[in-house]
């Protein structure tokens, strides 16, 4: 077979991996271009030669999405790999539309293909779409297991700097943090484990990284990101769904992938969802996988200063949860109901990459997302904060904002967990689990 000209679609994370997995030491194939969209200022870099391997000496070009059409021209494409993640369906067949016009094949690759395994137990916890809580989940499980195994984390991709010196991070003290210049989208889901006194790995090389996290943990946990699919095969597959998005969990990809796959199906925030949109989840997991254990559980949300009757709030939300999310609010604006606050809309205020981001995702009102990829990003929400008219912060991101803003204003930070009857679940999850793997 003549040796294929392939280009893979990607946003950093997934095509990378499906490259490193799968493309770079295969002489049948010759990828031409990474192409990105979803995060800023990827397009334009070269995946470095470093990572590309011998096949590479040159690296390949990151080109900007909207070339797709003319890039399979210019270097007679015969493939073209979707690899990102937390799309509808209508969107995903748009793009097969533009790969197959243009006289390209168009593939998803499989769990088969791209899937490493370890050599320790590991547990996948994943999710339908962004911003179900599958984080919190993912923590309380490494708490749990900690209590008597040591555990390493490998969080989902999000190399927005050198990519060759982000090959494999590990991440154990603020001090990781700051030395590998990690963005506040990092830092959301790394902190947290360092607050834990824990140890988590990320970067592009997955292949690289499992083999230091083996020599971490005992046990490993996969902390998926934007609805992905594991990178690594589980021996125990969780998957997190969303109530107040009911119907997603079967129309987006590759969450549903996630859901057909699962062991164990979360559905989360019961506490503040309708029952008929917790039945009609649970109904639509059952009809895809039936042998899935199905767990309802709470999200518990709580301020650190509970009673902010009568303030006006800016209340600042992980900021994946609200763009690639599509929600129109999270577990701030929970917290400001519960603290009687009233949340102040922060879009006449908003300046730079902020401003387009509301622009972008109009479903956006009396919310600000804590969008950061970069030191002009972070400078940019730090002025939009500051020009809010506001009587308190509510700071609804994971991290502890004031380690990278610098405003004016009182900060409040919400915190938020499994609650006791979750965490009494997930023992209960560990304990099976331990007694099977470990």
């Amino acid at each position: 077979m003549a040796k294929q000209n392939v280009v893979i679609m990607g946003a950093a994370g997934r095509d990378f991996h499906n490259f490193n997995a799968y493309y770079r030491d295969n002489e049948d194939y010759e990828v031409v271009a990474f192409t990105a969209t979803q995060i800023p200022d990827i397009a334009g870099r070269k995946y470095p030669a470093e990572l590309a391997g011998r096949l590479y000496p040159d690296g390949i070009p990151i080109l900007p999405e909207e070339n797709l059409p003319d890039i399979i021209e210019e270097h007679d494409v015969d493939e073209v790999v979707f690899a990102y993640s937390d799309v509808p369906y209508d969107y995903l067949m748009h793009r097969s539309a533009v790969a197959n016009a243009a006289g390209a094949d168009f593939r998803l690759l499989g769990p088969d293909h791209v899937m490493l395994t370890s050599k320790k137990p590991l547990i996948a916890v994943v999710a339908a779409r962004t911003g179900c809580g599958k984080s919190q989940i993912s923590r309380k499980l490494f708490e749990l297991l900690s209590e008597r195994y040591d555990v390493a984390a490998i969080r989902h991709p999000m190399p927005y700097g050198d990519l060759a010196k982000q090959a494999v991070q590990r991440f154990a003290g603020y001090d990781d943090l700051d030395r590998h210049e990690t963005t506040i989208e990092e830092r959301e889901e790394y902190e947290p484990y360092i607050d834990m006194a824990g140890v988590v790995y990320a970067g592009v090389d997955y292949g690289a990284i499992l083999e230091e996290a083996e020599k971490d943990g005992d046990v490993i946990i996969w902390d998926g990101g934007n609805n992905d699919f594991p990178f690594y095969r589980p021996d125990l597959h969780i998957t997190i769904v969303d109530p107040h998005r009911a119907g997603h969990e079967l129309a987006y990809y590759p969450g549903e992938v996630n859901v057909r796959m699962a062991d164990i199906v979360i559905v989360n925030k019961v506490d503040t969802a309708d029952e008929t949109d917790i039945e009609q989840v649970e109904e639509n997991v059952r009809s895809v996988n039936p042998d899935a254990q199905i767990i309802r559980m709470e999200s518990e949300v709580w301020l650190e200063d509970g009673d902010l009757t009568g303030k006006k709030a800016l209340v600042i939300e992980d900021g994946p949860t609200l763009t690639h999310g599509e929600m129109q609010y999270g577990a701030g604006i929970v917290a400001a109901r519960k603290a009687n606050a009233t949340p102040v809309d922060p879009r006449s205020v908003a300046v730079g990459s902020i401003r387009d981001a509301f622009e972008k995702y109009g479903h956006l009102e009396n919310v600000l997302p804590a969008l950061g990829y970069g030191e002009e990003q972070v400078a940019e929400l730090e002025e939009t904060i500051s020009r809010v008219d506001c009587d308190v912060v509510i700071s609804a991101t994971p991290i502890d904002i004031t380690r990278l803003v610098d405003v004016e204003k009182p900060i409040v930070r919400v915190r938020y967990g499994v609650g006791e009857a979750g965490e009494e679940a997930l023992r209960r999850v560990v304990d099976s689990f331990a007694a099977e793997h470990l």
